[in-house]
């Protein structure tokens, strides 16, 4: 009796375990579809049939003077060196893109600008006993117009990337090329213009759109405002802007 017993529960197990697989292949397969189902859930699905839309633009930058040295620099041997280091600021700016195609959109960021770009010096023969090395900063306050192209990567869910390029045009508010002394500084010019180049990605959420970028910004003409009077303006010759922006783009 025992050994029929046994017999049977072994036959009730072997024929409840094809089912009990089959249950837990079904609750997986379940699980699985209810899951890609979430993930394929595409927040803003018309946002790209819009003409046009706005958006706030939050940032870092790292600003330099990109130099050409003069012939003095060469001659004087008491400016041993002179040499621009990268230094920080922060941006603010408003953002308008209008749609060209499904791959094209035209983007217009103003922006406003608050940085410094320092240069470091090693003198060898310091006026009154001074320091043989010193720093000396710019302080700028610009205003800065960059029209851009944005060639953007198909949807992924959620998530995109896109690649700019374009021009901007920039006015320094704080300007010190008519001024009569600068402090022993240098003299920048106001106006500043020259292309920019970047990458970013856009992540879809279910009211806007996060959008971080990084982007790298050259100036085209000299910004120095040479005078030979003052000596730590006088060994550069010409002087170039340039800048590499890390932004955050809220769009709606």
């Amino acid at each position: 009796m025992l050994h029929l017993l046994r017999q049977k529960t072994r036959t009730t197990n072997s024929t409840l375990r094809p089912q009990r697989l089959l249950l837990f292949g079904l609750l997986f397969l379940l699980a699985q579809t209810s899951m890609a189902q979430r993930e394929r859930e595409m927040y803003l699905y018309d946002h790209d049939l819009k003409p046009y839309y706005f958006g706030i633009t939050l940032g870092v930058n790292l600003a330099k003077f990109h130099p050409d040295m003069s012939s003095r620099f060469l001659e004087d041997d008491s400016v041993l060196v002179a040499e621009p280091k990268n230094s920080g600021g922060f941006t603010l700016g408003l953002l308008a893109t209008a749609r060209i195609s499904d791959r094209f959109q035209a983007r217009f960021n103003p922006q406003l600008q608050f940085f410094q770009r320092d240069i470091f010096y090693k003198l060898r023969y310091p006026e009154g006993g001074g320091e043989t090395e010193l720093t000396k900063t710019v302080e700028s306050v610009v205003v800065s117009f960059p029209v851009q192209v944005k060639l953007q990567s198909d949807r992924i869910n959620n998530f995109r990337v896109y690649m700019l390029a374009g021009m901007k045009g920039d006015i320094d508010l704080a300007s010190n090329a008519r001024a009569k002394r600068a402090d022993d500084l240098i003299k920048i010019k106001k106006y500043d213009f020259g292309p920019e180049l970047g990458v970013g990605f856009n992540f879809f959420f279910q009211s806007f759109i996060f959008s971080p970028e990084v982007k790298i910004s050259n100036g085209l003409p000299n910004i120095h405002s040479r005078d030979p009077n003052l000596k730590f303006s006088s060994v550069f010759d010409k002087i170039q802007s340039r800048m590499i922006v890390f932004s955050i783009h809220i769009e709606g």
